[in-house]
C-alpha cells in the first residue's frame, strides 16, 4: 500500500531534525519550528486529516523513521473522529515506525471517538532495537455524549505490534470492540466511557515505568478499599457493590526480556480523569520532549 505520509527525523548538526516530510490528502503534518526551551532536542509532529476526522472508506497509511539518538513526538490537535459508516465500509489507519539506537518516539494522541455505526480499524507497527525508547498511548472514548451516543459504533479494532530486529515480536496487542447480536458494546462496558492503553519501553523511560507502577498500585488500593469499620459484618448487597464500582480502573504489567517494557491498561468513567492521569504520569518527560504531553 502506497504511503499517504512519510517523515524522516535525523541528527543534523547534533539536533534532531526533519530531513524528509511528505503527505497527501487526506493527511497533513504540522511541524512547529520549536516546542519548549531552545536547549531541548525534540521534534514535534502534529498529524491531522482534512475534514477533522476519518471518513467512511478512508484508508490512510504513514511511515516514520526516527534516526539514532533522535527524539520525536507524534501527536494530534484534537480527538480523531471516525464518521458514520456508509453501508458496511470500514475506515482504516496504518502507522509504521522504525526507531533507531538511543532514539525516543512518543506517540501521544488525543483519543479516537467513533460516531454511531462507525467501523474503524487501526494498526501500528513499531520496529525497535535493544536500546530504543518508545511511548504509545492508544485510547478510545464511548462517542458523542452530547448526541446521546455511547458505544454506539459497529466496530473498533486497534492493533499494536512492537518488533525487534529480524521481526522478532516483543509486544503484540489487539483491542476489538464489535456490536454483537446478543449484547451491545454499551452493555459490556457498563458505566465506563473510556478505555486506554499506555506502553512504556526502553532505557529513557525507566523513571516513568517505576513511577506509574507505584501510582497505579496506590490509586487502585484507594479505589478498592472497603471501609470495613463502617460496614461491620453487614452483608454487601448487589446495590452496595454497584455504589463501590471504581470510577477509574488501572493495571500494570511488564513485558519483554528483563522486563524492559511496562503496559498500563485503563478503564474510566470520564475522559477528563484519563487526561489527568496521562498528564501526571508523563510530566517527567518534559526535559526530554520540551513540553509535557496532555497539559
Amino acid at each position: 500500500m502506497a504511503s499517504d505520509g512519510k517523515v524522516v527525523v535525523e541528527k543534523v548538526g547534533e539536533k534532531s531534525s526533519v530531513t524528509r516530510c511528505f503527505s497527501k490528502y487526506p493527511l497533513k503534518f504540522i511541524i512547529p519550528r520549536k516546542v519548549g526551551p531552545s536547549k531541548t532536542d525534540a521534534v514535534w509532529i502534529y498529524s491531522l486529516t482534512y475534514g477533522g476526522g476519518v471518513v467512511s472508506g478512508d484508508s490512510i497509511s504513514c511511515e516514520f523513521t526516527i534516526g539514532d539518538a533522535c527524539t520525536t513526538v507524534l501527536t494530534t490537535q484534537a480527538s480523531t473522529k471516525v464518521y458514520k459508516s456508509m453501508g458496511s465500509k470500514c475506515s482504516e489507519q496504518v502507522l509504521e515506525a522504525s526507531i533507531g539506537s538511543d532514539a525516543l518516539l512518543a506517540v501521544v494522541p488525543d483519543p479516537v471517538t467513533c460516531f454511531s455505526t462507525a467501523r474503524y480499524t487501526q494498526k501500528q507497527v513499531f520496529r525497535v532495537v535493544s536500546d530504543s525508547s518508545l511511548v504509545i498511548v492508544d485510547w478510545i472514548t464511548s462517542g458523542r455524549h452530547e448526541s446521546g451516543e455511547k458505544w454506539d459504533f459497529d466496530l473498533y479494532k486497534s492493533t499494536n505490534h512492537i518488533l525487534l530486529e529480524d521481526n522478532q515480536p516483543l509486544f503484540l496487542d489487539t483491542v476489538l470492540l464489535e456490536r454483537g447480536s446478543i449484547a451491545s458494546i454499551a452493555e459490556h462496558m457498563q458505566d465506563y466511557q473510556v478505555i486506554a492503553m499506555v506502553v512504556l519501553l526502553g532505557p529513557k523511560l525507566k523513571q516513568v515505568q517505576e513511577q506509574v507502577q507505584k501510582d497505579v498500585k496506590r490509586i487502585m488500593s484507594e479505589q478498592l478499599r472497603i471501609p470495613s469499620a463502617s460496614l461491620g459484618h453487614q452483608v454487601i448487597t448487589k446495590s452496595d457493590r454497584f455504589l463501590m464500582k471504581p470510577s477509574f480502573i488501572a493495571s500494570t504489567s511488564v513485558f519483554g526480556p528483563k522486563g524492559i517494557g511496562v503496559v498500563v491498561r485503563i478503564a474510566a468513567m470520564t475522559t477528563e480523569s484519563v487526561y489527568k492521569f496521562l498528564h501526571h504520569q508523563l510530566a517527567c518527560l518534559e526535559p526530554l520532549l520540551g513540553m509535557s504531553p496532555y497539559r
